[in-house]
């Protein structure tokens, strides 16, 4: 279900979609897309489904935090680190971010009638092993905003480095009508 506003001139703004109204009752909102940082697309679709490319928590085009996740109590890392738990709410970002790239290739986020996969990615102190802990920001947002729909199957995995040295990375694939 969709409504309608209007701007300030009283011309009518596009409407706003369900799922964008529950992003906006948890206090976020979708952003534009992060433009590519290589050779790729943001999404790309085939059949009934959207595949994302990896996302990172860029928050209003800002990479917001940088190095590996780590308690840090393990490892003797002098790299900048970052808690698992900030880890968790940057792995929350990435999965907008990535829906953000599904809307800009499927127009609504409303025909998104299931979240199937999620590919997580922490850059990781060598001793860390909460990865699932991380990639849950992602998975516990999705169910937020899409109930039933948003449980998906997924995979959380630690690397020892991510592009311009986030800490984390998420993809998903979304089946739409």
């Amino acid at each position: 279900m969709s409504t309608s506003a209007e701007t300030a001139s009283g011309a009518p703004e596009a409407p706003i979609s369900a799922v964008e109204q529950r992003l906006a009752e948890l206090g976020l909102t979708l952003p534009e897309v992060v433009a590519p940082v290589a050779a790729y697309v943001p999404a790309v679709i085939t059949g009934s489904y959207v595949y994302t490319s990896g996302q990172l928590p860029f928050i209003n085009g800002k990479l917001e935090a940088t190095g590996k996740v780590s308690t840090g109590t393990e490892g003797t890392s002098d790299e900048p680190t970052v808690s698992p738990e900030d880890a968790k709410a940057y792995a929350a970002v990435c999965a907008v971010n990535a829906l953000a790239a599904v809307k800009s290739v499927i127009g609504d986020l409303d025909r998104i009638t299931r979240i199937v996969k999620v590919v997580g990615f922490v850059s990781s102190d060598p001793s860390f092993t909460g990865q699932p802990g991380v990639i849950n920001g992602a998975s516990e947002l999705l169910g937020q905003v899409f109930g039933e729909a948003g449980q998906h199957a997924r995979s959380a995995v630690g690397v020892s480095v991510l592009p311009l040295d986030s800490p984390v990375e998420v993809e998903l694939i979304a089946e739409f009508s």
